[in-house]
């Protein structure tokens, strides 16, 4: 199937819809294999298209399990397997996006097209960047990030306030000063030793950022399971700084000593590891 720009619909959900479906149709719809998940997980077998699986997960509710390991899959798809699995995605969780739109839209003197675009909007942020497979109920999260920025135009909307009523508005108008900087925390951590220089980048794009694992562990050449660890580790070093006034005020020398004992460690101990992991390399280097 294929939309040429003449029918393509204006509504932003609507146009994921005809996406999805033109992804999914014959010959060769976009589908799943799901003997790749175990058979305890309750998925039925076999290749099947998308719309199929969809059919599948709205005919059984309370298939938790079911949809939680065929949404990691999907979410490490769109993430990493390129724009298809992004529709794809997004096509998946149509129902539930469609159902948010009508009910946020009741009562709405604006255009509903701005809602779905919002919905949509937040769904796509969430699917690229903020959540975090390995919690539960991955896809109820992303419907939560679609709801909320449909729920925050409807916020906005309700807030507005003419311009000639702008005197009557209780309350100062200036607007508020954003307090407090973490990257600059961050990065004072990594002038002490506390976090290593490599994993500045990701620690910023990861804790402070909200973005995804999956893509900055592929960059790193590692996996989001070891990066998760990695980044809980100076998650701890970095409470522990805090308890010990090392971020906020002057570092005694014993304690800069001690940190720089610890960060000479931490790059031996990953050197080791990373010799371990590939020991041609390590002998091609020592030749």
């Amino acid at each position: 199937m294929s939309v040429s720009d003449t029918n393509w619909p204006a509504s932003p959900l609507d146009a994921a819809d005809v996406a999805f479906l033109a992804l999914t149709s014959d010959p060769a719809p976009l589908s799943i294999d799901l003997d790749m998940f175990d058979p305890g997980d309750g998925l039925p077998a076999g290749v099947m298209a998308l719309p199929a699986v969809r059919d599948w997960l709205l005919r059984h509710p309370r298939a938790y399990t079911a949809r939680d390991v065929l949404w990691r899959e999907l979410i490490r798809r769109a993430r990493l397997c390129g724009p298809q699995w992004v529709i794809a995605a997004v096509g998946m969780a149509m129902p539930a996006l469609r159902r948010y739109a009508g009910q946020l839209c009741a009562g709405y003197g604006g255009d509903p097209d701005d809602i779905g675009a919002e919905i949509l909007t937040g769904f796509l942020a969430a699917l690229r960047d903020h959540v975090d497979v390995a919690r539960p109920a991955p896809y109820a999260a992303l419907c939560r990030a679609g709801w909320r920025a449909g729920h925050e135009l409807r916020r906005q909307a309700g807030e507005f306030t003419p311009l000639q009523d702008v005197d009557h508005v209780p309350g100062p108008r200036t607007p508020q000063v954003p307090y407090g900087h973490p990257d600059v925390l961050v990065r004072r951590a990594v002038g002490l030793g506390i976090l290593d220089p490599v994993d500045e980048e990701p620690y910023i794009d990861v804790r402070l950022g909200r973005r995804a694992l999956e893509p900055i562990a592929a960059r790193l050449g590692i996996t989001a399971d070891a990066l998760r660890m990695r980044l809980r580790r100076i998650d701890t070093r970095i409470a522990d700084a805090l308890a010990r006034g090392l971020l906020t005020g002057v570092a005694a020398v014993q304690a800069a000593d001690e940190r720089e004992a610890a960060a000479q460690r931490r790059v031996a101990l990953r050197r080791t590891c990373e010799r371990r992991a590939h020991p041609g390399a390590a002998t091609a280097q020592a030749a």
